[in-house]
């Protein structure tokens, strides 16, 4: 059978036409997919409904394992109270030591950190952080009455641990104590009873446990820090996770979330006026 040329140009037609049908219709699928699964993991986790958190297990009273095995403390009790805020109740604490906590969020094992981190900007080169929400003190913990001040520090075995505002501070400023790094705490404080050291320099609430689960331990040097806040430390660029969670956190505050938690965990402490409610707020 003979096709005369108009016959042609309508089949061209008609099959142009089915093609553009065809596309836009993939095209409108793979939309309605990437839509789908953004709604359905709007803050870019690793599963969504999940949050997994790099955390320490020994830094009470901010996070440690209880007896148990769970996950327990101040950090721990106020991210659990502002990931329900934004929708997430399965949250899921992996301890690891503090200098490993910030590469494991920047390359994407874990979804947070959280382990009353100071946000610092050199940290800040490597990860992404909330807005602040703990300050506090820097303590020399010793048995050694010859410590009452930094200067007694000169020739002394300096435990820190790696990684830590407190390694960083000791650098800078006790140039003449002899530094010894320890990847958590209680190495350091288990040095520091054997007499391998002459004191270890951690944050004053740590210090304070030590202080009351071993006598001949003292709080001998107190230094306020309040330049580096502690805050919830994200994947860079990670920007509506980190924005909602400022959102909870600061409803936290506000509502006096913050202020209950901080004084079930802290009692006695000074309390940091800027996170309190603003009704309370003396500033």
């Amino acid at each position: 059978m003979k096709i005369n040329r108009r016959t042609r140009v309508i089949g061209a037609f008609a099959a142009l036409a089915t093609a553009l049908v065809t596309v836009s219709a993939c095209g409108s699928g793979d939309d309605s997919a990437s839509s789908s699964a953004a709604k359905d993991n709007p803050y870019h986790l690793i599963e969504p409904g999940t949050i997994r958190v790099a955390s320490m297990g020994d830094a009470k009273p901010y996070t440690f394992t209880d007896a148990n095995g769970e996950f327990s403390g101040f950090d721990v009790e106020l991210f659990k109270n502002v990931a329900h805020r934004i929708g997430v109740d399965d949250v899921v604490f992996t301890g690891q030591d503090f200098s490993a906590i910030l590469p494991a969020v920047a390359n994407g094992q874990f979804d947070a950190g959280v382990a009353a981190i100071g946000i610092t900007d050199e940290r800040k080169q490597t990860v992404d952080f909330s807005d602040g929400y703990l300050a506090g003190y820097l303590t020399v913990l010793t048995s050694d009455s010859g410590i009452k001040k930094e200067d007694d520090l000169a020739g002394k075995r300096l435990g820190v641990v790696q990684g830590t505002l407190q390694e960083k501070y000791a650098t800078e400023h006790f140039p003449d104590a002899q530094l010894v790094r320890f990847p958590d705490n209680n190495s350091g404080v288990s040095a520091l009873n054997s007499g391998s050291i002459d004191a270890h320099f951690l944050d004053y609430e740590a210090a304070k446990q030590y202080g009351k689960q071993f006598d001949g331990l003292k709080l001998a040097i107190n230094i306020p820090s309040f330049d580096a806040p502690a805050g919830f430390a994200i994947k860079k660029g990670n920007d509506a996770f980190r924005e909602a969670l400022n959102k909870a956190l600061h409803e936290a505050m506000e509502d006096g979330t913050w202020k209950e938690l901080y004084q079930k965990w802290f009692p006695g402490s000074p309390m940091p006026d800027q996170y309190l409610p603003s009704a309370e707020q003396t500033n």
